[in-house]
């Protein structure tokens, strides 16, 4: 029997019956309604309603569970529902972020008041808790690495709440499929409130990206687009004569002030190029050294100049940025980038 005015109810499972909700037992034939006390939670397998809210779904009667078993098992004591005043600060904010209407049993969704469902108040401990609720991404003495660009892993986020984070192959953010990076490669501190990174004596190193002009000596090594660099000084001449006094001929020597060399995967040298002026242009094109097939080179991607006797690096605002390789430590902040290996790693603060 089912009362067409009654938009949800308890079908009884004797006599198929339908008495409105709270009902605690049968009218008709006195069949327990309740499967649990008042005040007690659902457990595993309690019966729930279908969206449009007619007839109760219970799990255990479509898997061939005769009614009566569920009955007996409801009369199983079980502990009443502790109020937020008796619950810890843990269970607390899990309560905050997992909150139920203990009237309908809906999840409510966070800065809600009200239960979408049924209508019934939130509890004001519960919203009062939801304002107090931090992730530890919104603790401002904390920050997070996120994975930009590294072997189809990228989006990968890495909260550093220690106070070190040792990155490699091995350690507290492992890197095992990288070949460039070392076992122990390096370290993320923090020191008097600001994020440290330092190089753990690794075989290829950390590059940080520049930005607009730094200052580089003779051996410092660089990232433009995928390739690097090192800067040298320029080449001793060797225009003596041989032993008997004779000159040998060759082609005229420019004179350069400092040269940049290519360093090819396994520490090989690649192209050298010496400067015939003071300033030399890396890019995809219209430049010292151009590298047209380089996805990541702009067009005019960094220039290495020579003002009175310092070395200067400057990016162009290219897309992809400038790395230069650190010589022990590096002070980080909100949106500097990193790359260790071949993974491009993106430094976000919460304060800066």
């Amino acid at each position: 029997m089912f009362d067409p005015d009654l938009e949800i109810g308890i079908v009884c499972g004797r006599c198929d019956s339908c008495s409105p909700v709270g009902a605690i037992v049968c009218p008709v034939c006195g069949c327990e309604l309740q499967l649990f006390p008042r005040g007690s939670p659902p457990r595993a397998g309690s019966a729930t309603y279908s969206s449009f809210g007619t007839q109760p779904l219970d799990p255990l009667q479509a898997e061939g569970i005769d009614r009566p078993s569920v009955v007996a098992a409801a009369t199983d004591p079980s502990p009443p529902l502790e109020t937020p005043s008796q619950l810890s600060e843990e269970k607390l904010m899990d309560q905050v972020k997992h909150y139920v209407c203990t009237s309908c049993m809906t999840p409510v969704p966070r800065g809600h008041k009200f239960c979408g469902r049924c209508g019934a108040p939130i509890p004001e401990d519960i919203i009062n808790l939801r304002v107090k609720f931090f992730s530890d991404m919104q603790n401002p003495d904390k920050a997070r690495l996120l994975l930009i660009r590294g072997d189809d892993m990228d989006g990968l986020s890495y909260h550093l709440k220690a106070e070190q984070h040792f990155v490699g192959r091995q350690g507290q953010i492992e890197f095992p499929e990288d070949a460039f990076v070392s076992p122990r490669h390096a370290n993320l501190f923090y020191r008097d409130g600001k994020l440290i990174v330092r190089d753990e004596g690794s075989l290829n190193g950390i590059y940080f990206r520049v930005r607009g002009s730094v200052e580089v000596v003779p051996g410092d090594t660089f990232l433009v687009g995928e390739q690097l660099f090192r800067l040298d000084p320029a080449p001793n001449s060797a225009d003596a004569p041989d032993p008997d006094g004779t000159f040998f001929y060759s082609s005229p020597k420019y004179p350069s002030l400092f040269r940049l060399n290519q360093i090819l995967e396994g520490g090989c040298l690649g192209m050298t190029v010496c400067t015939r002026g003071r300033v030399l242009q890396i890019g995809r094109e219209d430049g010292d050294l151009n590298f047209p097939g380089d996805a990541y080179m702009s067009a005019k991607h960094a220039t290495v100049e020579l003002r009175d006797t310092k070395y200067f690096l400057t990016d162009h605002d290219s897309r992809n940025g400038t790395y230069v390789r650190i010589k022990a430590e590096q002070s980080l902040g909100h949106g500097d980038y990193l790359f260790i290996g071949r993974k491009l790693l993106r430094v976000e603060l919460n304060a800066n």
